[in-house]
């Protein structure tokens, strides 16, 4: 899932985009209301964090602004600011929660949750496909009850496809929602990262659930490869590990 964290205080965005990321979330930062609306202008967001006192324009500008131009993402304020009527304010500027400073990491990283959840239709904490079962609450993955360890990018990947299970994801929609503003989107990642979960997911037995369709994206479904479709090619494994890892 892509963020965008709008917040002033340098010292407190870093600390927020350095958790959110060991979260599993890609994460664009913006220090000010104009370039927040600018930047939710240009790139596809799951949810935003948006902080009320921001220079050039608020929080709740931003907010208004955003939800005139049609944006629907879900909008997460944080504010020092706990009366109610500031409450109500934000919200009605179009804010779906309201967090007040100071807070719980743990708390932010649930109400997001729970605002994720919401979009487009309330979604499930548990995905089942065929016999691979994703706990997104815990992170945690199995297939045929062996547990799947995976790295947080891995993931991250892997959920989005499952919350899209059996829809063609294209390369563009990948990296709007898996990675942040300073992903390359002509690198090989993607094609890394696919062979990695094949290796790890459809090697762990049963039949195959990723699926390449040639073209057009990738496809995570038990229904096996539909026409045009591939399978593991084992060809994306030529990287050297050390460029592996510098695509994490």
């Amino acid at each position: 899932m892509r963020l965008l964290l709008v917040e002033d205080d340098t010292k407190l965005s870093d600390m927020l985009a350095r958790s959110l990321r060991e979260q599993g979330y890609a994460v664009d930062v913006s220090h000010d209301g104009a370039d927040a609306i600018y930047q939710a202008a240009v790139n596809e967001y799951d949810a935003l964090i948006l902080d009320v006192n921001l220079p050039k324009q608020s929080g709740l500008e931003v907010s208004r602004t955003l939800r005139a131009k049609g944006r629907a993402m879900p909008i997460l304020m944080l504010t020092a600011r706990d009366a109610v009527g500031d409450r109500v304010t934000g919200l009605d500027a179009g804010a779906d929660d309201y967090l007040v400073k100071p807070f719980e990491l743990d708390e932010l990283y649930a109400r997001l949750r729970a605002l994720l959840r919401r979009m487009p239709a309330l979604l499930p904490t548990t995905l089942t496909i065929d016999d691979l079962v994703i706990d997104t609450r815990g992170q945690d993955v199995a297939r045929g009850g062996r547990r799947i360890p995976l790295t947080t990018k891995e993931y991250v990947m892997l959920e989005y496809l499952a919350r899209n299970a059996g829809r063609v994801i294209g390369r563009a929609e990948l990296c709007e929602h898996v990675w942040d503003a300073n992903h390359d989107p002509f690198s090989n990642a993607i094609e890394v990262y696919i062979n990695r979960l094949r290796k790890k997911v459809d090697d762990a037995g049963g039949m195959p659930l990723i699926h390449t369709r040639r073209g057009a994206g990738y496809l995570l479904s038990a229904e096996g490869a539909e026409r045009g479709s591939t399978v593991a090619s084992g060809r994306a494994a030529s990287r050297r590990p050390d460029e592996e890892e510098r695509a994490e």
